[in-house]
């Protein structure tokens, strides 16, 4: 019998490299985001991620490197084999983690459904390393999302009853994808699923994907927040209706 291979399906495995190779092509791309450093960002952005003590971002480091250049760097190294990507993503360093995330987005955006599929189960096998919120939003709608558009949408519950907090993000934010594409069924059922979540960051997240169906079927959110808006946190309701003219946001917060 075959022996089962923790490797994705479909993995470049004539493209595997060695650990020494692996470190250095890790080396080079970090030392190429540490040219973009801001100083002022170093400063700021472990602030904005909440990285102290008891903090959802705690001990994460950031280098100072903001979005755009990140992005110019992932682009120049998209073809890196998975082996260096999953590197990235161990690397203490935010901006390090979000290139190979975006790395793999930019990959995603120019592969045959072969090549998708493979980075769809690349990018679920390294959710432990996908944790900060900008680090899911940034990558779960399109490839999550963009993945499951015309597949089975049964990972999402899957990911929405996880125990990791940001599996569960990547489960409503994924649906952004699915809501441009006016399908409201998962973002419903998802809403109702997670509708008493304590974290805010799930009470965030659900409320901004309603928002988003709102924006394209306000009558659909209002059912829903007739239905819900007396229990659901307050967090995620105020999400959810910032779009409303102001008198119609005051009633709904006074129900």
């Amino acid at each position: 019998m075959k022996k089962k291979s923790d490797t994705p399906e479909g993995v470049d495995l004539k493209r595997l490299l060695s650990a020494e190779e692996v470190a250095e092509r890790v080396a080079c791309i970090q030392q190429e985001l540490e040219a973009y450093i801001d100083p002022v960002k170093k400063e700021v952005l472990p602030r904005f991620f909440k990285t102290g003590k008891g903090q959802y971002g705690e001990g994460d480091k950031f280098l100072g490197v903001i979005v755009p250049n990140t992005r110019l760097v992932a682009k120049m190294h998209k073809d890196e084999p998975f082996g260096v990507m999953a590197a990235l993503l161990q690397s203490p360093w935010h901006e390090c983690r979000l290139c190979a995330l975006l790395m793999l987005l930019e990959r995603f955006k120019k592969s045959d459904e072969k090549g998708r599929k493979s980075i769809y189960e690349f990018y679920l096998s390294q959710t432990s390393r996908i944790n900060n919120w900008d680090l899911v939003d940034l990558s779960a709608p399109g490839i999550v999302g963009e993945y499951l558009k015309d597949k089975s949408r049964d990972e999402l519950y899957r990911l929405a009853d996880s125990p990791l907090l940001w599996e569960r993000r990547i489960a409503v934010v994924a649906t952004y994808t699915l809501i441009k594409n006016h399908d409201f069924i998962d973002i419903l059922a998802l809403s109702e699923r997670l509708l008493h979540h304590k974290h805010d960051l799930m009470q965030k997240a659900v409320g901004w994907m309603l928002r988003e169906m709102g924006k394209r079927d306000k009558d659909l959110l209002v059912q829903f927040l007739e239905k819900h808006c007396k229990t659901m946190p307050r967090t995620m309701l105020r999400y959810a209706i910032e779009k409303f003219p102001e008198e119609e946001r005051r009633e709904f917060m006074k129900r």
